[in-house]
């Protein structure tokens, strides 16, 4: 059964939201998001109800009254075919597309980016896959716009750079979407509040992807920790340790500074939900338990400096350039039963790939990179053992799809093939705008936390008391697809 019945007009929910202008280019948005700009996005909940810190987190308001109803168990409406738009086809939405287009029942209905040629790539590998040509949409920044408003899409997918996320979410939700964001879902805290109450007043699903929760070893570890192999569970680590100093300063795949921009407005962690996602999934955020609030300490900012003054030319633009963002951050959070995850981000310094991914509990240890595992009482030589010994313990998706095509290990094929699952057979998504809102928090408070010399910021409960329910997760039973 489709939603388009209930599909809302173009400005339906605009009330009682104020809209800002994007800021688009590079002049504009470093002028217009000085480290000021985070200061009044503190719109968040309190109920901590955390153990074991013994500093006192930043004060701040209650949530907001909800404004509408609470999406936690909302189920899509079911779709014979779903019918997605893509806006955004550059190194990432010019991959993702393949993945869309290797699902069974999904069919890419509209394309939009300013850049044409990108888009007639795109829309080449369409034709090519035997579906019909799709909607084109390349008459400037804005052009998403229209490709939100049409009738003939039930998904938007939104792969573009970091300043146009909130908006283009807002602009699917507001036309009857559901939307699909690359991280990070927004930048800010209260537009993380605008999209959570945007969610549940369209009654449209807004979600975090590339979120790295569907990887084997993270699904393997989670189905672990729910099996009680681990015990009670006490500590989790994830990060992105990935050096991206060559890439940031390759004007042709940012296709201009905008992601380097970004370490001269914020202290903090500008990417935590590759680490975050998993570590969240393992301690049933949101799913009885929450994160109370966050401690981040950062390095000097002295790497993208340093690469610039021996690889970069005299005159580049980049010289204008001042770098606040630290090298490398540090970020414990602390959850409503005690636990504790440490984020780490550093894109700035030579380091080996790491997400880091470890969970730890009253009973053993995994980390990964490389993947190893300790677990009582099958060992007890105090030596590391093969994580291929628990090979049992895969997921379903992963029993079924053992070899998944596309990027990051085959774990995006993974993500894609299940939320199209979900949307065809009209179940609950394994993740939300809740997940969303939450994976994405470090980004605007490590920054403040920072600023404050590392005191603990309030992470808001964006759930407004939904999480202390346990519900399913990533961690799904396999449907009956009859």
């Amino acid at each position: 059964m489709r939603e388009e019945n209930a599909t809302p007009k173009p400005g339906d929910f605009d009330d009682g939201y104020s809209r800002r202008s994007v800021l688009r280019s590079a002049g504009i948005a470093g002028a217009g998001l000085g480290l000021g700009a985070f200061g009044a996005s503190q719109a968040q909940a309190a109920d901590t109800g955390a153990a074991g810190s013994g500093a006192t987190a930043e004060a701040a308001p209650a949530a907001p009254p909800r404004r509408g109803r609470t999406m936690i168990g909302v189920p899509f409406g079911s779709h014979g075919t779903v019918r997605v738009g893509i806006v955004g086809l550059g190194n990432r939405g010019g991959s993702m597309i393949d993945l869309f287009l290797a699902q069974p029942g999904v069919q890419v209905t509209a394309l939009c980016d300013p850049v044409r040629d990108k888009v007639e790539r795109a829309a080449k590998k369409v034709t090519e896959a035997g579906q019909p040509a799709p909607a084109t949409y390349t008459k400037g920044d804005h052009d998403f716009e229209q490709l939100c408003a049409r009738n003939d899409i039930d998904f938007v997918y939104v792969a573009t750079p970091w300043d146009w996320h909130f908006e283009m979410a807002k602009s699917a939700m507001k036309n009857g979407k559901h939307v699909g964001v690359e991280c990070p879902v927004a930048m800010r805290v209260d537009e993380l509040w605008e999209l959570v109450d945007l969610s549940e007043r369209t009654r449209r699903h807004c979600m975090q992807l590339e979120n790295c929760a569907y990887g084997r070893n993270e699904m393997r570890v989670l189905r672990m920790a729910h099996a009680g192999l681990f015990g009670d569970l006490l500590h989790a680590a994830g990060a992105y340790n990935h050096d991206l100093r060559g890439l940031m300063f390759d004007p042709d795949y940012y296709e201009g500074p905008w992601r380097r921009l970004w370490h001269t407005r914020l202290l903090g962690d500008l990417y935590p939900n590759h680490g975050f996602g998993p570590a969240a999934n393992y301690m049933d955020v949101n799913r009885g338990d929450r994160v109370t609030h966050i401690a981040s300490f950062g390095t000097p900012a002295l790497g993208l400096a340093e690469y610039r003054e021996e690889r970069v030319p005299a005159g580049d633009p980049s010289w204008k350039e001042t770098y606040i963002g630290s090298d490398r951050t540090f970020s414990m959070v602390q959850t409503a039963r005690g636990r504790v995850i440490r984020l780490e981000h550093d894109v700035s310094t030579p380091h080996p790939y790491s997400r880091i991914n470890s969970l730890g509990g009253t009973r053993g240890v995994f980390e990964d990179y490389e993947p190893r595992i300790y677990l009582e009482p099958m060992h007890t030589d105090d030596q590391w053992h093969d994580f291929g010994e628990f090979a049992e313990y895969d997921h379903w998706l992963w029993k079924e799809h053992s070899n998944p095509p596309g990027g990051h290990g085959g774990m995006d094929y993974i993500m894609i093939f299940r939320l199209m699952q979900c949307m065809r057979l009209g179940l609950v998504p394994d993740f939300d705008v809740y997940d969303a809102a939450v994976w994405t928090a470090p980004v605007p408070l490590s920054h403040q936390s920072i600023k404050a010399g590392g005191r603990p910021q309030q992470i808001p409960d964006f759930t407004r008391g939904g999480w202390k329910d346990e519900r399913s997760g990533v961690d799904s039973e396999k449907p009956d697809e009859a």
